[in-house]
């Protein structure tokens, strides 16, 4: 997982924000909102949930892909920046 003081601190702030959408949406549902609320905000969770694994998937690429002093010009970081690229595409 996050390899960094400064990354942890970053995803569990992240998960703290998704469980606080999450009750939001319990409360909608609990009160009796209208669907087009409750949706509205499930798909802003989808979508930071999506973030929170596009970061976790990027960190790991980043910390077990590609070695650390590897040169920027080398086939295999490129690749795994291009992998980085393609996970923020879909998950983001």
């Amino acid at each position: 997982m996050a390899h960094v003081a400064h990354e942890k601190t970053k995803l569990l702030n992240r998960l703290r924000r998704i469980r606080g959408q999450v009750e939001a949406i319990e409360r909608a549902v609990e009160n009796d909102k209208e669907c087009a609320r409750v949706l509205q905000q499930a798909t802003a969770c989808r979508g930071a949930l999506e973030g929170f694994i596009a970061e976790v998937i990027e960190d790991h690429i980043r910390e077990h892909m590609i070695d650390e002093g590897a040169a920027k010009s080398d086939p295999r970081v490129q690749a795994a920046e291009e992998l980085v690229a393609i996970v923020h595409s879909y998950l983001r």
